[in-house]
């Protein structure tokens, strides 16, 4: 491990603990929620990985469902954010925060000023081990808090309550709960990249252009990062397997920026680095396939079905959903049991 990793993973542990106490339902003024009051809401996020991004959008929509007049403003980092949410027309201000703050002194405390400066009525910390996005709710003014942690005795028992994607969700219906809303236990929205109807219609031409229009498609992505990423030794079986089991259908590689296959390009490829025109290709596939990454997520987001590769524990807390996705533990799966599940996707289409 580098001196510079070492130096990040003291600084993080650091500053969770100095911010693990900021905050908390308590520090929240009382009284009921009056819902057409709410008319500004910050929502902090401060990661770049697009994946993140993209599993904040049920939250999003929940908190719009809930504010239909309100705007939001999200406080990020990096330059993903604006592309994720370029179709969302409640969202109205993207701060971003430095991808490295002490490089960036002058950006990153302009950014605290900046929330500082905003009359916000609602605050809502995604992530209650973000130190920065405690902080921020923290700093902010706002007559509602919500840091993102439920109160210590409080237990939900709700059966997908893991995932990432659901339970700030979850947690902020229990937040508002303690202030008047009921909560409807309806379902929690799909992560959304909000694709028009061009940009779908755009996505079909390109794969067109890649593979046979009348035949199905299975899309894979052979890459991810670090040991979530599956080697050729696991990947070259898999494409035999596929290429013999499915010979009517298309079968596309979609690559990472990265440019690299884990099957030699040996299958029609499609490279992008634009995330809108990769997802509007993606929500032209019949069934997309590949390990935990932003692109899995990403295709989730473009409503194709995805199935998800996954061989750690986190399977509950990343796994894709809705639109016939879900999750596939390659510890216990094998080659026939991923053939199994495409067919049973294709053969409902």
């Amino acid at each position: 491990m580098s001196n510079l990793k070492k130096v990040n993973i003291v600084r993080r542990s650091l500053m969770r603990t100095l911010t693990k106490n900021i905050g908390g339902t308590k520090n929240s003024k009382g009284g009921n929620i009056d819902t057409s009051k709410i008319k500004k809401v910050l929502i902090c996020r401060p990661n770049g990985r697009l994946g993140n991004m993209l599993l904040i959008t049920p939250l999003v929509q929940e908190v719009s469902k809930t504010f239909p007049d309100c705007k939001i403003d999200v406080f990020v980092k990096g330059m993903v954010a604006p592309i994720v949410f370029e179709k969302y027309t409640a969202i109205d201000k993207i701060i971003h925060l430095p991808k490295k703050p002490f490089k960036e002194l002058i950006k990153y405390f302009k950014v605290w000023t900046l929330i500082k400066a905003q009359n916000y009525d609602l605050v809502i910390n995604v992530d209650q081990n973000s130190s920065s996005g405690r902080l921020a709710a923290q700093f902010s003014n706002a007559r509602y808090k919500f840091f993102g942690d439920l109160p210590e005795n409080v237990q939900l028992n709700i059966d997908d309550y893991d995932h990432i994607a659901k339970y700030p969700v979850y947690n902020f219906r229990y937040f508002l709960s303690q202030f008047g809303l009921e909560d409807k236990k309806a379902p929690v929205e799909l992560i959304d990249l909000k694709l028009s109807q061009e940009e779908i219609a755009s996505g079909k031409k390109v794969l067109d252009n890649i593979v046979d229009p009348n035949k199905k498609t299975i899309a894979i992505f052979t890459f991810a990062t670090g040991e979530k990423c599956y080697n050729p030794t696991w990947w070259k079986p898999f494409y035999a397997a596929l290429k013999k089991e499915f010979p009517n259908d298309n079968i596309m590689e979609v690559l990472p920026v990265e440019n690299v296959s884990q099957i030699n390009f040996e299958a029609p490829s499609f490279y992008s680095k634009d995330v809108r025109e990769i997802g509007s290709v993606l929500a032209n596939v019949n069934v997309f396939i590949g390990a935990d990454s932003g692109i899995m997520h990403l295709s989730s987001a473009s409503k194709a079905p995805t199935l998800g590769l996954f061989s750690g524990a986190n399977m509950k807390k990343y796994e894709p959903y809705g639109n016939g996705s879900r999750g596939l533990d390659t510890n216990i799966l094998g080659v026939q049991d991923f053939i199994k599940e495409i067919k049973s996707i294709l053969e409902k289409q």
